[in-house]
């Protein structure tokens, strides 16, 4: 007789295809609308744009990705409206990365 091990506690688990089914469904539930900014929003987050590029501040973002707000810290190094993106340095990290103008929700000084 050989023991199933923790498989015996891992009910929904049995089934590999069930358990990636149930982890689609919370992460779903899980996901937030991306909010409608206005025209003062996007007017402000305007002004906060041109200001950190050209003064070099560190500046809080908040971008929406995958039904998430996701905000980090870090410097504004490069932007360019005709293509909808703008080059993002990390603090943490020191990572450089283009982000979406699309994608940005807020923002502002630290």
């Amino acid at each position: 007789m050989q023991d199933r091990g923790m498989e015996k506690w891992r009910a929904f688990a049995s089934i590999p295809e069930q358990y990636i089914g149930l982890q689609e469904i919370i992460n779903k539930q899980l996901e937030i609308p991306k909010p409608l900014l206005t025209e003062d929003q996007m007017g402000q987050m305007n002004q906060v744009l041109v200001e950190a590029l050209h003064t070099n501040q560190k500046v809080y973002l908040t971008c929406y990705k995958h039904g998430k707000h996701i905000t980090e810290t870090g410097f504004i190094q490069f932007a360019d409206p005709s293509r909808d993106l703008f080059m993002f340095t990390d603090e943490n990290s020191k990572l450089k990365r283009k982000v979406k103008l699309s994608e940005v929700m807020n923002i502002q000084f630290v």
